[in-house]
């Protein structure tokens, strides 16, 4: 298959463009062609700005893929420039779990349709993270209902490649015992690894489904939980202060993602607690 990856220089994109190549697809990534991409001749390059409706018409006119896979996209103008300039058979969007308000236990798709809440036509700015994405998916809901397309909904993905630093900023706060004011200290909540969020969008694309879909790690964990381990394996301790830095997890509720839906199409997501210590050790071994 002809796809096209618009983003796929860094974390899981780039384990998504690595997927699709070991699957034989003839792959293309669209970027600002500012960041270097570790493929070399093994896919071709389209350069763009993905928030400029006319870059995007200019760079993706008279071009035709089976399959857009758009990690890049965060707002309903995003929705639009791509819907409009994009000629292919089926678009994959990278959704969040920030969409549903709220996150709560055993969270399904059908929590957030897109279709009940007013489209409001936005910049990336316009609103807090949560609110674009959901305005992204209202885009797509009943203005592109007749669109082949997929929202893929992740919690907060993690790994060793991690840019975002989240995770590890636990670890070593309780290294280093800085204080961290933590709101949501015993909240169960979902993750998924870098390289199965790659994955699973590489596997979306010939399995004919429409609509949202959600993808998560099996289990949850909550913070005490991590920083209890960390403590266990440095002897140290963590200092927990409200007048400390916010932790980066702030603000989440306790919640689990359902991913029913995914394990029907034949894709099975890990077990949390495999993996999630492993990871916890990098990240102690990158600051001891």
């Amino acid at each position: 298959m002809k796809i096209l990856v618009m983003g796929g220089t860094r974390f899981f994109g780039i384990h998504t463009v690595n997927a699709l190549l070991a699957q034989g697809h003839d792959v293309t990534i669209a970027t600002r062609g500012n960041a270097p991409d570790p493929y070399g001749d093994a896919v071709k390059r389209i350069t763009l700005e993905r928030t400029s409706e006319t870059s995007m018409k200019n760079a993706l006119s008279g071009r035709h893929y089976d399959a857009v896979i758009d990690k890049i996209a965060y707002c309903s103008n995003d929705i639009k420039y791509g819907m409009e300039a994009l000629d292919c058979d089926q678009y994959i969007y990278m959704s969040s779990t920030a969409v549903y308000d709220p996150l709560h236990r055993n969270t399904v798709e059908s929590d957030f349709d897109g279709v009940s809440k007013e489209l409001i036509w936005c910049d990336r700015g316009a609103f807090p993270y949560g609110e674009v994405k959901r305005q992204a998916e209202c885009a797509l809901w009943p203005k592109y209902a007749g669109r082949n397309w997929i929202a893929v909904r992740y919690p907060f993905v993690v790994g060793e490649d991690d840019y975002t630093k989240r995770l590890l900023f636990y670890v070593e706060h309780t290294i280093k015992s800085i204080p961290m004011h933590i709101d949501n200290l015993d909240y169960q909540m979902g993750l998924i690894r870098s390289d199965e969020a790659g994955r699973f969008m590489a596997f979306l694309v010939d399995q004919g489904i429409r609509g949202a879909v959600n993808g998560c790690s099996e289990g949850t964990i909550s913070i005490r939980e991590i920083l209890a381990y960390v403590e266990k394996k440095t002897g140290s301790r963590a200092v927990l202060d409200a007048a400390g830095e916010n932790a980066p997890y702030n603000g989440t509720p306790e919640y689990s993602i359902n991913t029913e839906k995914a394990n029907a199409l034949g894709f099975r997501f890990s077990a949390l607690g495999d993996w999630i210590y492993a990871l916890i050790d990098h990240y102690i071994r990158s600051v001891v």
